[in-house]
């Protein structure tokens, strides 16, 4: 698993481009004897251990990267993997191995989720329609925590992660020299008054991108801001989306700008809240508290990131927990999307075997009857 996971981590592919991620994937199937279908969402792979037979369950990891210059450089200049998903991608190639050498005593079917484009390509969307939760009744899925000590886990029931969307405006005025400003309609004055004004929305905006102007002494014609807005139900969210637009638009024409808002609905859209279901976190209590002892599983506050996880869990019931890789020994790891980000590699272990452990104990404790539609895999080669 870890020099899995270094590979993938020189490596850093970006969403929907994760081929050689995908190739390597599968080639770690391979020596394992382990069936699997490819392309699903473009770069993805699902995998099958066990039966073939209901019930299925399955377990997931994310395979992208993110836009970003990594403090020592990766072979991919400009992008890193500064959120841990190449250690997913290992720690789940680490439950195959677990799972395939114990194949005989699985009741039912494991599905291997490796998916693409989570960071805001809504790759989980692109899995579920070609098929990757075909019959199967549950999902789980583990991300690193740096802020969770090693050899623990943290979750909760109901809402866990915050659903997300992103925004752009482009705020126009009228430019000229910035010894005139009485002749121009200052779109950096408007655009700042407008990420004042969203500050008051009660929520989670944040603008992460302001970009106007080339020059010391030149007021520009016009200035764009970005970001990103978060809630805890989508009702909340269509809310949120309608006011940033009403505040950005009326703030731009206080100033006597214009503003045009976009919300990225094919590119990027509304990720839902992650929300864990209920009769799964008993579940999830019982098979991590057996392996790490029951004073390892923590309760979790719901927490303003957000992860397309949720997507699954809007068609099946799922669970999604942290998994800690905190070590005093280490110091403080910084968090994700840091350029400064880095992984405990010691916690690989303890992921891949609580990514096997639901799976086996759910085909064992929850036979639900599941009908086997007729459909064939085949392995790529």
């Amino acid at each position: 698993m870890v020099g899995i996971r270094r590979k993938i981590h020189a490596n850093p592919e970006l969403g929907y481009e994760e081929f050689e991620t995908s190739e390597l994937i599968r080639a770690e199937l391979d020596q394992m004897s382990v069936e699997y279908k490819h392309p699903v969402g473009v770069t993805g792979v699902v995998g099958f251990i066990g039966t073939r037979k209901p019930p299925f369950v399955a377990i997931r990891a994310d395979m992208d990267a993110l836009t970003m210059q990594w403090v020592h450089r990766s072979k991919n200049a400009g992008k890193m993997h500064a959120c841990g998903h190449d250690a997913h991608v290992a720690m789940l190639l680490g439950a195959a191995k677990i799972l395939k050498e114990h194949e005989k005593d699985l009741q039912g079917t494991v599905v291997l989720v490796f998916q693409p484009a989570e960071e805001g390509g809504a790759g989980a969307k692109k899995m579920i329609a070609g098929g990757a939760l075909e019959n199967v009744s549950a999902i789980f899925g583990l991300h690193v925590a740096n802020h969770v000590p090693i050899a623990e886990v943290a979750s909760g029931p109901g809402p866990f992660l915050a659903g997300a969307g992103f925004f752009e405006a482009t705020i126009s005025g009228k430019g000229d020299h910035a010894a005139l400003p009485h002749h121009v309609v200052d779109p950096i004055l408007a655009a700042s008054n407008v990420i004042v004004s969203l500050q008051y929305l009660v929520c989670v905006i944040t603008v992460g991108k302001f970009q106007g102007g080339d020059a010391f002494n030149v007021i520009p014609d016009s200035v764009k801001i970005g970001g990103t807005f978060r809630a805890f139900t989508m009702e909340s969210l269509m809310q949120l989306k309608q006011r940033i637009k009403q505040v950005i638009t009326g703030q731009a024409s206080v100033h006597r700008c214009l503003a045009t808002v976009n919300f990225f609905e094919d590119e990027k859209p509304l990720s839902p809240p992650t929300i864990n279901h209920k009769d799964l976190h008993e579940h999830f209590r019982n098979v991590a508290g057996d392996m790490l002892g029951f004073e390892k599983v923590k309760d979790h506050q719901p927490w303003m990131g957000s992860e397309d996880f949720a997507y699954y869990q809007e068609a099946i019931p799922g669970y999604f927990s942290f998994l800690g890789m905190a070590d005093d020994a280490l110091g403080p790891l910084p968090t994700p999307h840091s350029p400064y980000f880095r992984i405990n590699e010691d916690a690989l272990p303890y992921g891949a075997a609580l990514h096997a452990s639901f799976a086996a104990r759910y085909l064992l404790e929850f036979q639900q009857e599941v009908p086997l539609l007729e459909r064939e895999h085949h392995d790529e080669l």
